[in-house]
């Protein structure tokens, strides 16, 4: 073990209460705790850890070891509870960094005569203590980022239901931009359903889409050819006028794909696949 690091297992193992009421009182001050009783638990076992970590490696120099795993997943812990509780990454950060204050009071009360050694003692914890302030940033945003992508996801699911609109038939509006990942999760969805009801029909309706390109064009193409490999048949609806001649301009080949302009349209020509017939009847007075 290094002579600094023994100093410092050596503080926070004589002085571990007072470095712990000086660093929660260092939190109190900073306008830091937001709950008392949780942050006296979370401080005591990140000190905890420190020290095993220390005691387990002598060598401070890089957080990665093994040895500072416990500590690692305490801060991983803390900053993910705090990222799902709305404090900011900055808050996380500044809880660890709170530690400093205590701990180099409690190195300079050590080596008071001995400036060259304060100095290295104070020069290690630092480091030490800033790494974990950069790691809980770092846990911080992939938990933001976590909950980004799943609120993003459910999102797709509520923006892409499969609605069954009669005995055999269903119906996928879409509404918004159809990328790669909206198209699988549609494709999934719809091919689930078929598979659930028997359904031998589904309109893909396009209306609330506010543009068609090559690529949309494709992941179109690519939705009928998986609903037609279950055996089933499908109609586009929405095909409104600027977009059949942005489809004409690009090129697209839509041949052997059923197109209609509205819904509705759609759903009567389903329904006469299906063999139903619909007529207007006169209304009752």
């Amino acid at each position: 073990m290094k002579q600094n690091s023994a100093a410092v297992g050596d503080l926070l193992s004589t002085h571990r209460d007072q470095v712990l009421a000086e660093w929660q009182a260092e939190l109190v001050a900073g306008g830091g705790g937001r709950d008392l009783d949780s942050e006296a638990r979370e401080t005591g076992v990140l000190l905890d850890g420190i020290l095993a970590g220390v005691r387990a490696t002598g060598n401070t120099d890089n957080f990665e070891d093994a040895a500072w795993s416990g500590v690692r997943e305490v801060l991983s812990r803390l900053s993910t509870s705090r990222a799902a509780q709305g404090s900011t990454a900055a808050d996380t950060s500044r809880f660890v960094l709170a530690l400093k204050k205590p701990l180099f009071a409690g190195l300079q009360r050590r080596f008071a005569d001995q400036p060259a050694a304060l100095a290295d003692a104070i020069w290690e914890i630092s480091s030490l203590i800033d790494k974990m302030a950069q790691f809980t940033v770092t846990t911080y945003q992939r938990s933001r980022e976590d909950v980004i992508v799943r609120q993003q996801q459910e999102l797709l699911e509520l923006s892409t239901p499969v609605v069954k609109l009669w005995d055999g038939v269903l119906a996928v509006p879409m509404i918004g931009t159809l990328d790669s990942g909206r198209t699988q999760l549609v494709m999934e969805a719809l091919l689930q359903r078929i598979v659930e009801t028997g359904s031998e029909l589904a309109i893909i309706d396009i209306t609330g889409v506010p543009t068609v390109d090559t690529l949309v064009a494709q992941h179109l193409l690519k939705t009928v050819t998986a609903i037609r490999l279950m055996g089933a048949d499908c109609i586009i609806s929405g095909i409104r006028p600027q977009i059949a001649q942005t489809i004409v301009h690009l090129g697209i080949d839509l041949e052997g794909i059923t197109t209609k302009a509205t819904l509705a349209d759609a759903l009567s020509l389903a329904l006469k696949r299906a063999g139903f017939v619909v007529s207007k009847g006169k209304a009752q007075a």
